[in-house]
This record gives C-alpha cells, sequence and structure tokens, in this order.
C-alpha cells in the first residue's frame, strides 16, 4: 500500500506538527533581536499589510457539477496551457463531456481538492515565522489566486484592495517554473491589474515583485529528503538503498517543451539533482512524468508506464515521489494513491508514496526564509539570511529572478512580454 501520510492527518498529529512550526520559528527569530523584532512590529501593527499572493492552479473544494465545471471550464479556456482550434466553442463541451468523470474522483478522495485549506494552512505558518524573520515588513498576510478555481486572481485582488494593501509579493506555489503553469498565474494577474488601473481602482497601484521560481532552495531540498527518507526507513537495511525511486512530475506537451522552450523540465532536473545529493544517490532513480492528457506527443517516461516496465524487470518495490507539488490535490490523493496503485498492484509490484509536503516544518520555514531573503533584496532592508548570498538565489536577484526576464525562444504570447516587462521594471 502507499505510504502516504495523508491517510494520518488527525488534529493531534496537526498539533505536533504546529509545534514544530512553532519552535522552529523561535530558532529563526533569533536573526534578530527580540526587542527590535516586538518593537517593529508594535510599530507596524497600524500600516497596512504586506501581501503575499500565493498563486496556484487551484481545485474545486467540493465536488459539485457546477464546481467542478467551473474548474474544468476555466482551465480548458487557458490557451497558455492547451491550445485548440475554435477553444472558446470547444473548451465548454470538452469540459462538460468530462465532468461526470471528474466528479467522481474527487468524490473518491473526500469530496473536493484539499488544497485551498493546505495553501491557507502553509501560508498562515508562513507569515508567523516571517513576521519575526523579517520586522521591517510587517505584518504580512497571505491571499490566495487560483488560476482556474476560487478564490480566483480578481478575488485575491479584491481581498488586497479592502486591507489597503501598497506593497505585495507574488509568490508562485510552483517550485519549477513553467510558462503553462506559473507563467499562467502571472499573466492572469497582469491582466487583472490592468483591469484594475484603466478604472482607477488604487489596487491597480500596488508595487509588485515576484518570486517566481525556488527549485533548489536548500530547505524546499531538506523537506523533499526527509519526505523520501521516512519511506525509505520502512523498508529492511538490506533492501532500502536498492529500491529504485520515481520522482513524478505533471507532464507538459512537447510543443510547449521542445517548440517553444519551455524550462520546467531543466528545474525539475535541478530539484531532483539536488534532493538525490542530498540524499547521497543512495538510491537508483528515475524522473517521470504523470496527468497526460490527449493523443499529441508529451514529455515521458509516464509514471504509469514505468511501473509496467520496472514490473517487466522483476523488480517488486518502488517509491513514488510527487517533486512538483507543494501539497495534496487530486494529482497525489487520486493519480497516484488510487490509480497508480491499483496499476502497482495489478503488475506485482508494492509501492510506496512519499507523504506531500503540505505543513511539514522545513517546508514551512522554507516559505518564510524565501519571502524574507527577497523582500530584503528587493528593499534593501537587513537580513543575516539574505545578506550571506545576496543575488545569487533565483528568489533575491531581484524584483523578478533573471531567468524570469528572458522569454522561451519559441514564444509569440505578446501578453507574456507585456508582463515581463511589467514585474520586471525593465
Amino acid at each position: 500500500m502507499i505510504a502516504s501520510s495523508s491517510r494520518s492527518l488527525l488534529p493531534g498529529s496537526s498539533r505536533t506538527r504546529l509545534a514544530d512550526v512553532a519552535s522552529s520559528t523561535v530558532k529563526l527569530a533569533r536573526t534578530a533581536p527580540l526587542h527590535r523584532t516586538l518593537a517593529s512590529v508594535a510599530k507596524n501593527s497600524s500600516k497596512p499589510p504586506t501581501g503575499i499572493l500565493l498563486m496556484n492552479m487551484g481545485g474545486p473544494s467540493t465536488s459539485t457539477a457546477e464546481e467542478v465545471g467551473d474548474f474544468l471550464s476555466r482551465l480548458f479556456h487557458d490557451r497558455e496551457l492547451i491550445q485548440l482550434p475554435f477553444q472558446s466553442r470547444l473548451a465548454p463541451l470538452i469540459a462538460r463531456r468530462r465532468t461526470p468523470k471528474i466528479v467522481n474522483q474527487y468524490e473518491k478522495i473526500g469530496g473536493g481538492s484539499p488544497i485551498l485549506r493546505w495553501t491557507r494552512t502553509q501560508g498562515k505558518a508562513m507569515t508567523e515565522l516571517l513576521d519575526q524573520l523579517h520586522p521591517e515588513t510587517a505584518p504580512h498576510k497571505v491571499y490566495v489566486a487560483f488560476r482556474y478555481a476560487r478564490p480566483l486572481t480578481e478575488e485575491a485582488l479584491d481581498e488586497m484592495a479592502e486591507d489597503g494593501v501598497t506593497r505585495a509579493v507574488g509568490f508562485t506555489q510552483y517550485p519549477q517554473y513553467s510558462c503553462s503553469t506559473t507563467g499562467s498565474n502571472l499573466n492572469e494577474l497582469y491582466r487583472e491589474i490592468q483591469r484594475r488601473k484603466q478604472r482607477g481602482a488604487p489596487e491597480g497601484e500596488i508595487s509588485w515583485s515576484l518570486i517566481d521560481r525556488w527549485p533548489t532552495h536548500p530547505l524546499l531540498v531538506e523537506a523533499f529528503t526527509n519526505r523520501i527518507q521516512a519511506v525509505l526507513d520502512t523498508y529492511p537495511e538490506e533492501k532500502r538503498n536498492k529500491v529504485p525511486i520515481m520522482f513524478s512530475a505533471h507532464s507538459l506537451p512537447m510543443q510547449i517543451v521542445s517548440g517553444r522552450g519551455d524550462p520546467y523540465p531543466a528545474e525539475v532536473a535541478a530539484t531532483v539533482a539536488a534532493v538525490m545529493t542530498r540524499l547521497k544517490w543512495s538510491n537508483p532513480y528515475r524522473v517521470t512524468w504523470q496527468s497526460q492528457v490527449g493523443p499529441a506527443a508529451w514529455l515521458g517516461p509516464q509514471t504509469s508506464d514505468t511501473i509496467k516496465g520496472w514490473a517487466k524487470q522483476g523488480h517488486k518495490d518502488a517509491i513514488v515521489v510527487p517533486i512538483a507539488f507543494t501539497s495534496d490535490h487530486i494529482e497525489t490523493l487520486y493519480e497516484i494513491d488510487i490509480e497508480l496503485q491499483e496499476e502497482a498492484e495489478e503488475h506485482g509490484i508494492t509501492l510506496k508514496r512519499a507523504e506531500s509536503l503540505n505543513d511539514e516544518p522545513t517546508f514551512i520555514r522554507a516559505m518564510a526564509e524565501i519571502c524574507t531573503s527577497h523582500l530584503s533584496a528587493v528593499d534593501g532592508t537587513p537580513s543575516k539570511i539574505a545578506d550571506e548570498r545576496r543575488g545569487e538565489d533565483v528568489w533575491s536577484q531581484g524584483y523578478t529572478s533573471k531567468q524570469m526576464l528572458l522569454r522561451c525562444p519559441g514564444c509569440v504570447n505578446s501578453i507574456c512580454a507585456e508582463q515581463k516587462a511589467f514585474f520586471g521594471r525593465t
């Protein structure tokens, strides 16, 4: 059976994790004297919060046909993700046809996606750390902007307007950048900002910077390593380092990868290499790809095909690691925990899954340190975390990463050019 700790998310374990986070908070707060931290937070308590906009694709919070249908319709209308002929007409038809099947999948994982709940949990724990690590920009408040499910980008900006936010960081929850994921989120954010500028809304003048990728942050790598090591430790010592590991990420059409030159596969590989280095290359492994849709060529090998291939070669055990996801959602809870598990059992393989990052304390600390380094670099405020490697990491190079400013060589989307110029202030 899959070793997924999503099965053990009980109130007691949650309290234990939050206690761990609180303990980490105390340790991290030592980067600033306590009297300076408390004084700065008190001084800033009356000012508008610094907004931290967590961006992701999202998912329907219930399994109702209406909510799932709306989610699919937005997804199939997005030309930055999928390009179809007569898309405005075909997208709603495809969404309606697929809705019953996807409703059934969400019902099997508890009646909806947990991604919003996890995003809010992560954000709350992260800002509690961030207020202490970087009191100069405190208080910080998390806002959630999903691309295809509520809360949508426009709803997040409405909430920021109500709070009087004037400074915000767009923080992608995809550690590895792709034009079809983070890029799509940012294009939508840019379009919404421009709409508000045109009607003179104050939130159209928010000062923005971006954390647009973070595939090799040391604490992200440590968090993944912790999850993998927990699974490895369940095997007897004589077998432990022989079990092959699949690092599974969401696939992309080859048209996007080889046609446009999307950096996503390289950044996924960078995360995997960093994790395996930390594991001291203890096990054989492969990068695999899941969630392919339609007959066109996509990145391979597929995760399901890898299981079948290993079974033919005589493997009896395997570990799967969702390396491009920061929380549980349908691709972990249904595609891996149900579909892939069934395929593994049919082919005689015992499959175990590394738990998703969710509220893992090291991962929460990673989010807080990334924001601290970024805010310090952009705003010129002191931070021991940032000063040690300022400018060396993609999340602390300025308003955006240097990579963000470079368009894919095959890009023909004019919005991408406008969006990059806007956020990069070029």
